[in-house]
């Protein structure tokens, strides 16, 4: 991602019911969605194909998948969290074994 990075709408699923619902019942999603703590990700009753980045302890990419709805990711090794978006959405944005993601809250009175 290179020097500023780019910014991409952030949904964080850190409860243990939030990181069960997913993306399941949605038809598409603007940003992504990071499941956290989580090192593995399920399609079973999704209804669109996703992008998967596995990401360590320091949000640091291990691994990238294509996942088409009704299939089971297999558990990452040292995977602490996994980010989930619409399929092509982590190529455009540049994401790539090794970039470190940055979690960034927006200020009081930022649009978000």
């Amino acid at each position: 991602m290179g020097g500023g990075g780019v910014r991409v709408p952030l949904e964080v699923a850190a409860s243990w019911r939030a990181r069960t619902r997913g993306l399941l019942g949605r038809d598409g999603i603007a940003g992504g969605l990071l499941l956290t703590p989580a090192g593995s990700v399920h399609t079973f009753g999704m209804r669109f194909a996703i992008d998967v980045a596995y990401l360590d302890r320091d949000l640091r990419v291990l691994a990238l998948a294509a996942m088409p709805p009704g299939r089971l990711g297999l558990p990452r090794l040292r995977s602490r969290h996994v980010l989930e978006a619409e399929a092509g959405a982590m190529a455009a944005w540049g994401l790539a074994v090794g970039t470190r993601v940055a979690v960034v809250q927006p200020g009081p009175g930022a649009p978000g």
